[in-house]
């Protein structure tokens, strides 16, 4: 069927702009006349030109009388660009097919005004397809809070580190080049600082040094990450990398207490402080999120170790996984796992997950996660 071609030939070119568009959504539009494509087009990134736009700037003969499929609703309202819809009358668009509705309040609308106007308009043409584009955005708008995705490597007995706490390397170098293809996918990473006092990390994002050799690279150089850490009582120190760094990377930290000394010496450094609540001795992770969605940081890669990635699973705050499963064997009782804490009394009272997506990455596996049961 040709329209299905269409539009996910919008899909595709949808997902050309992952990790430049954010907090936007991504979005991928074709135009065809006399059943030939006459314009394509997809947002680059934010504050630049809309999908539609970047179409109809392409076409090769006049969309007058053309049809547009367009994964989501097209806007209506001024924001960091024009609304779409005027763009779409202006240049004579007869109809358009739309896959996602917009749950933005500011940007919905789209499909009735193009309506009242005389444009005709099919919607939810292969929705679920266009809406999985959009899982970010979509919990983003809807919740105000960041999509948080936890990462973690383990190896094939569910170890993180060694019984020594040496972590380098479980998994291969094709892994951790995708690791930093996540990072530049999503806004923030975040992490805690039993992970920076252990590791000393630097949390940016080295996707073309870490792909070297590898088929797929980057084509542009990649966007580096916000970098937020957990530390209630602001232990870090002034020499890690994170702090000698903070001068060329973003960098949020999230504490309920400190000294006025320890607050000035960061803040010098360029780092944004973030007082929060405490909660059974630690920061507030609920009210952590709700900062960083004011701070319109709409997605996270949670790279904690198994403290911060159990209380986060127990506050629901997380809705993906990220596995990575080395061939390898550490054994040690003591030995590191991805989920620490307490744990739950019995298999039904944990977290369930749903069928994962398997893909070979070198030698190792990724199992690629949803959450399918929250605990509150």
């Amino acid at each position: 069927m040709l329209e299905e071609q269409y539009m996910r030939r919008a899909i595709r070119l949808a997902g050309l702009g992952l990790g430049r568009t954010n907090p936007n959504p991504m979005v991928g539009a074709v135009i065809v006349k006399n059943g030939c494509i006459i314009g394509e087009g997809y947002h680059r990134r934010c504050g630049g030109p809309h999908a539609e736009r970047n179409a109809l700037a392409s076409c090769t003969e006049d969309p007058a009388g053309a049809v547009m499929y367009v994964t989501l609703e097209p806007c209506c309202h001024q924001g960091r660009t024009p609304p779409c819809t005027d763009a779409i009358l202006e240049n004579g668009i007869a109809h358009v097919v739309i896959g996602s509705r917009d749950p933005n309040p500011k940007a919905a609308g789209g499909a009735e005004i193009l309506r009242r106007n005389g444009i005709t308009v099919t919607e939810h043409f292969l929705q679920d397809e266009c809406d999985a584009v959009n899982e970010v955005y979509f919990h983003y708008i809807t919740t105000g809070r960041p999509y948080v995705a936890m990462k973690y490597a383990m190896t094939a007995d569910g170890k993180i580190a060694s019984c020594t706490g040496a972590s380098k390397w479980i998994t291969g170098r094709e892994a951790r080049a995708h690791v930093h293809e996540l990072r530049c996918q999503y806004t923030g990473i975040l992490a805690g600082i039993g992970t920076v006092l252990a590791d000393d990390p630097l949390l940016n994002c080295r996707a073309e040094e870490e792909s070297s050799g590898l088929e797929d690279r980057l084509s542009e150089s990649p966007r580096q990450p916000v970098r937020i850490l957990c530390d209630s009582c602001l232990r870090i120190p002034t020499d890690s990398r994170i702090c000698r760094t903070a001068g060329q990377y973003r960098t949020v930290i999230a504490y309920a207490h400190g000294t006025q000394k320890k607050r000035s010496a960061l803040e010098a450094l360029g780092i944004t402080l973030l007082e929060l609540p405490e909660e059974n001795g630690r920061v507030s992770l609920p009210s952590l999120m709700d900062a960083l969605g004011r701070m319109e940081i709409d997605s996270i890669l949670l790279e904690g170790g198994g403290t911060l990635n159990e209380a986060m699973l127990r506050a629901g705050l997380v809705q993906k996984v990220y596995a990575y499963i080395a061939p390898l064997l550490l054994g040690g009782r003591d030995a590191k796992t991805p989920v620490e804490g307490i744990g739950f009394p019995t298999p039904g009272e944990g977290i369930r997950l749903s069928a994962p997506a398997v893909s070979s990455v070198g030698g190792d596996l990724l199992l690629e996660y949803r959450l399918c049961k929250f605990i509150y």
